[in-house]
């Protein structure tokens, strides 16, 4: 009787520790959302940490070039300027930087056609990875008795005399 209780208190706290995941998980989605990106007028930083600089020189945002006189950084962030005195929205710049200067110059792939598989991918196999984990926890939890433990009848008595002896020999008992 004991271990039901016990068995029904456990299930009832992990209820609780669901129940406090979920009302932290909607409260963070709440406040990404109050707080995401408004929409509003587009800026060069803002779209400078969105495009890689195309110099050659750097593996880096337009932002953090650390060449000194890259004529490639003063080009992209003009044309970024005259993007925004156009009236253009951010996607609508970044679109536009995409057919100037390729798809490369994103900092991150536009979430459509091939692309969309460097989105997908990564959690498919963080889920795959748990599956197997799952899976082989599971196995190791279900070992049979028989395998821990071998049963008396298994055991010969002549073998049990021999290593007795031989531990007697030796003084380990």
């Amino acid at each position: 009787m004991a271990q039901v209780g016990f068995a029904h208190h456990s299930s009832h706290v992990t209820c609780h520790y669901f129940l406090w995941f979920g009302v932290l998980a909607a409260g963070l989605l709440a406040a990404s959302v109050a707080w995401g990106d408004t929409p509003g007028k587009p800026s060069v930083d803002s779209i400078g940490n969105q495009v890689m600089c195309v110099c050659g020189g750097c593996v880096a945002p337009l932002n953090q070039c650390p060449m000194l006189e890259c004529a490639e950084k003063a080009e992209m962030r003009a044309f970024i300027k005259k993007e925004i005195a156009d009236g253009k929205d951010e996607t609508a710049i970044l679109q536009d930087i995409s057919i100037r200067y390729g798809v490369q110059a994103l900092t991150a792939p536009p979430a459509k056609g091939f692309n969309l598989a460097v989105w997908i991918l990564p959690g498919v196999g963080l889920l795959a990875g748990l599956g197997i984990v799952v899976v082989i926890v599971r196995r190791w939890r279900r070992k049979p008795a028989s395998v821990l433990a071998p049963s008396s009848a298994s055991r010969d008595p002549k073998v049990l005399t021999a290593v007795e002896e031989e531990m007697k020999a030796t003084r380990l008992m």
